[in-house]
């Protein structure tokens, strides 16, 4: 996708049901793999180099393969998804000139996906306003219309090191808006939080 393009939020919606997608059929190779008692790296051949008989060797050699191609797909298209959510916001800041929010209400999501219940200090999480307790109801394209693991979120950090992410949290029955930019630093992770996901802190 060019970023002269015009983006709208159905090319955007189109984006991601292509991401899910890619998530349930990699799900499904995974199941073949686990079916089999055999992961990602394990030998196909015994210690004599002959197939191994307590596997389906095709099953699991084309399984393997497929995940690797579909993770490749999968890390493009959540680039794209980035790079059109961006865009999106940029178009509707443009529209409302000098709204404080960026994008329409229309595109805000309110319901939770998760909360931080830890920050350390001096971490990418703290520079950015990241306070523990915050309810996170966006982080980047992931907001509760797509959101499935934390894994989602996982990704996007990922793919998103050095470059700002918008993220948008609940503090005390208010919506923040914050910019996370991923980044190694003196501590563990990228940015030194913890994200707990929304149904198991409701539990």
């Amino acid at each position: 996708m060019e970023t002269d393009d015009v983006v709208s939020r159905e090319s955007v919606m189109t984006l991601i049901h292509e991401k899910d997608k890619i998530e349930d059929e990699i799900k499904q190779m995974k199941t073949i793999l686990e079916n089999n008692n055999i992961g990602m790296n394990e030998p196909l051949v015994d210690d004599n180099g002959f197939p191994r008989s307590d596997i389906d060797v095709y099953q699991v050699r084309h399984a393997r393969h497929r995940i690797i191609c579909l993770q490749n797909d999968h890390k493009k298209l959540m680039k794209e998804i980035e790079n059109a959510l961006h865009a999106l916001h940029a178009q509707e800041q443009h529209v409302n000139g000098s709204s404080s929010s960026g994008v329409s209400t229309s595109f805000e999501h309110t319901e939770p996906i998760g909360r931080i219940n830890f920050v350390s200090p001096n971490s990418p999480a703290a520079d950015a306003g990241v306070l523990e307790g915050d309810i996170v109801v966006e982080f980047g394209s992931v907001n509760a219309s797509n959101f499935k693991s934390l894994q989602d979120i996982g990704n996007i950090v990922q793919h998103s090191v050095g470059r700002s992410i918008a993220v948008r949290v609940k503090r005390e029955g208010k919506f923040i808006r914050l910019s996370l930019t991923p980044c190694q630093w003196s501590g563990r992770g990228l940015l030194g939080c913890n994200i707990l996901p929304w149904e198991s802190v409701e539990r």
